[in-house]
């Protein structure tokens, strides 16, 4: 998985509605969206705008996540 993002709110509206229901991604109201690696080449294709931030950039979010469930 790779982190991409948008600068554009059409863009990113494009992006989603290309790969709902055929490609896994997770979007963030920042205008950044994770997605598999395959994925780019699909997007570029489709003419859709977005900048690369890599897999560091996703390697970054790791720590955010808490895989702990959280008491109720």
């Amino acid at each position: 998985m790779v982190l991409i993002r948008f600068t554009k709110e059409d863009a990113k509206r494009r992006a989603v509605e290309f790969l709902i229901g055929d490609h896994p991604f997770k979007s963030w109201k920042t205008g950044e969206m994770l997605v598999p690696e395959e994925t780019l080449a699909l997007l570029a294709r489709q003419n859709i705008p977005f900048v690369f931030e890599g897999l560091e950039a996703y390697d970054a979010l790791s720590p955010l996540r808490d895989p702990a469930a959280a008491a109720v």
